[in-house]
């Protein structure tokens, strides 16, 4: 009787479902690691919201693009065949790396499915902050948000991504429960305003960490709410990880989207690598295979057609893209 190996088993799943999908990233950003940098990195989140806005404002569009292009890289060196990156579109970058974006379709888009949505570092509400938002709107593929750079205004944050979104045809992905904290519950708002403006299906969170952080309870109640809104996860495991020690109240829980929760309530997960080697992740190369075994090791979870699912079609369809392998009418993939 041959040795079963799950890692095998796995990837030749992936492989087997189209490939891999990498959901979630920040391509323009990185490779911008250095040893002058890395004290950076200890900083908090929202503290490195501003403080990579020198590295941006030092970049060209051909910075960007060779960085970007690293990325697809190494995407199809490890069978990746779709990729979603967030790109910075403010004032400190412009639309410089917009101009990479259009670039890095050019040379890769018939080898990988590329899908760019923008990222909000500095919000959407600010005057400023609003003209490159608009700008970036009508270029991306989905519409992105991060509701806590309008700290205070989070609905009116919402808004503006879900009704730009609507009037233009586009998914919308969003930054949602980040720091590990039961004080966060950005997915619940999130869900009120997807109901608010009717975009049932069209909506996906990423991260999602504080939700493990919150009573079973509330956790279970979330969990319908998000299935009967159709919104999807995006977990992105090395990016939380390392969440530094909170002397809150929680459930014992670690830094992981509870996909052992989620999924079996019927809500869409797919797999992310977010940052790659600068201030948010200096150690993290992007690797998929690393992401998924801690996410379901870290979870406990071991149902081997949904973790295929998470590394590959699920990603797909949390991208708006076509499924590129058959799959049974039941939803199931193959697994060897």
């Amino acid at each position: 009787m041959a040795e079963f190996n799950f890692r095998e088993s796995v990837t030749q799943g992936i492989k087997e479902a189209g490939g891999w999908t990498n959901a979630h990233a920040h391509a323009d950003r990185a490779y911008t690691i250095t040893p002058e940098t890395l004290h950076l990195s200890r900083l908090s989140l929202k503290d490195k919201w501003s403080a990579v806005d020198q590295i941006k404002r030092d970049s060209t569009s051909t910075d960007v693009y060779d960085r970007m292009a690293r990325v697809a890289e190494n995407m199809l060196h490890q069978g990746v065949t779709a990729f979603g990156t967030f790109i910075d579109v403010d004032e400190a970058i412009r639309d410089r790396a917009i101009m990479a974006a259009l670039r890095l379709r050019e040379t890769f888009g018939r080898d990988i499915d590329l899908v760019f949505a923008n990222q909000a570092l500095k919000g959407v509400l600010d005057p400023e902050a609003s003209v490159w938002f608009n700008v970036a709107a009508e270029f991306v593929d989905i519409i992105g948000g991060l509701p806590a750079r309008d700290k205070g205004r989070e609905r009116e944050h919402l808004d503006v991504l879900l009704e730009t979104a609507k009037w233009r045809g586009k998914m919308v992905h969003v930054h949602v429960d980040q720091n590990n904290t039961p004080q966060e519950r950005e997915t619940e708002l999130l869900i009120d305003k997807v109901r608010e403006h009717g975009m049932e299906g069209k909506v996906v969170g990423v991260h999602g960490i504080s939700i493990a952080a919150q009573p079973l309870d509330y956790r279970n109640w979330l969990y319908s709410q998000m299935e009967d809104v159709g919104l999807g996860m995006i977990a992105c495991p090395w990016a939380w990880i390392d969440d530094q020690r909170l002397e809150e109240s929680a459930p014992i829980h670690n830094a992981l989207t509870p996909i052992d929760e989620m999924i079996p309530r019927g809500i869409t997960v797919a797999l992310g690598t977010d940052n790659i080697l600068d201030i948010y992740k200096p150690s993290s190369e992007g690797e998929m295979w690393p992401e998924l075994k801690l996410l379901y090791d870290g979870n406990h979870y071991y149902d081997m057609e949904q973790i295929i699912r998470v590394g590959s079609v699920n990603g797909r369809l949390l991208l708006g893209l076509p499924i590129r392998s058959p799959i049974h009418s039941n939803g199931a993939v193959k697994v060897s």
